[in-house]
């Protein structure tokens, strides 16, 4: 399951674009009137967003998805820039059963398991837990 985010990235770097041109023009006119000291408070303000903008994009892009093809689960994850490709048989793997306070579950095999859910709203949690469960072991 995708999760949909509110911008990426390069929307994201137009908005800052267009932040940093309105913030520079405020400046500009309180340097005008003669406050410059204004040019410090602007260039902290810029780059505090920036960091978390850099943030925000570090993981704008990430998702969970599980494939489940005949015998063959196919999880893939991106995380951070990172890719991991997990292939399980449907037959030998089972769900473990999350707590009440759980944001996650796994899938699991003899000496291997994922964590998967933690994209998903509570409702959500349930439903796809309720959906694998018919096509496994």
């Amino acid at each position: 399951m995708r999760r949909n985010c509110a911008l990426t990235p390069g929307q994201l770097l137009k908005f800052y674009i267009a932040l940093v041109c309105l913030s520079l023009t405020v400046a500009t006119g309180f340097l005008l009137a003669g406050v410059k000291i204004i040019l410090i408070f602007t260039a902290i303000e810029l780059t505090a967003v920036a960091a978390g903008f850099l943030i925000y994009c570090r993981h704008a892009l990430d998702f969970e998805e599980i494939e489940i093809s005949g015998t063959r689960l196919i999880v893939r994850k991106f995380i951070a820039y990172k890719e991991a490709v997990i292939e399980f048989n449907t037959r030998w793997v089972r769900l473990s059963r999350p707590e009440e306070h759980q944001k996650v579950f796994f899938i699991e095999r003899t000496g291997q398991s994922v964590e998967l859910g933690q994209f998903l709203r509570r409702e959500q949690f349930k439903k796809l837990l309720a959906e694998l469960r018919p096509y496994l072991g």
